[in-house]
């Protein structure tokens, strides 16, 4: 499905007001219970809460700045040491998540590096009880080869965003697809191509070649 820019954008915004909402929400709630108790157990219990609901909200804004926007500077490719503290940031508070990061390159093209971290992000909302979360990219003759694996226990992809991905019709937009649609926009602007596993498949695997200029 093609959307204009403006629909697009609003997914995007969408898509980050959903996910920031809950930390925020606790920042707010943690400041409201910290200013009527006295108990200085309670207050350190509600200082600690603070801290976590802030670090959480920091590590999403660090991770949507360079999925979703202009972060990585002004140059063609980003550290992918960058991407990789980004990711780990975002899911540090998932106990039952591991990522497994193979990318031996120093750097890669800024917008591999989206298509990317937004893949990873994907693959890591599918696994709702936790799991493996591998995440691979070499360049090889100008092509950037991206590879997302997820396993666990249960996966489940929303069927928006496996038609997204494959190109497939879908009869309405909504914001828990925006990444899915930023990664076929990318890569489509790119030259490349989108691959994603059967959805009887055991695991969850994301493929992206596009190219490296």
């Amino acid at each position: 499905m093609n959307i204009s820019a403006t629909d697009f954008a609003s997914l995007l915004c969408s898509r980050l007001c959903h996910d920031l909402l809950s930390p925020v929400g606790a920042l707010n709630n943690g400041l409201e219970l910290l200013a009527d108790e006295t108990d200085p157990e309670m207050r350190a219990r509600c200082m600690e809460l603070l801290s976590d609901s802030a670090r959480a909200s920091a590590n999403k804004l660090k991770f949507f700045r360079l999925a979703f926007g202009a972060a990585g500077g002004f140059g063609d490719s980003v550290d992918v040491r960058e991407a990789k503290q980004a990711l780990e940031g975002l899911f540090s508070d998932h106990k039952r998540l591991t990522i497994g990061w193979m990318i031996d390159a120093q750097s890669l093209p800024k917008v591999a590096v989206k298509v990317m971290l937004n893949l990873a992000l994907i693959g890591g909302d599918a696994l709702i009880r936790g799991g493996q979360l591998d995440i691979g990219a070499e360049i090889e003759r100008e092509q950037v080869e991206i590879v997302v694996r997820a396993t666990g226990d249960r996966i489940v992809l929303d069927s928006e965003l496996r038609a997204v991905l494959s190109g497939e019709p879908v009869e309405a937009v909504t914001p828990r697809a925006a990444a899915a649609h930023l990664v076929r926009h990318l890569v489509s602007d790119a030259g490349g191509t989108v691959m994603i596993s059967p959805a009887d498949a055991d695991v969850l695997l994301f493929g992206a070649s596009l190219h490296a200029a």
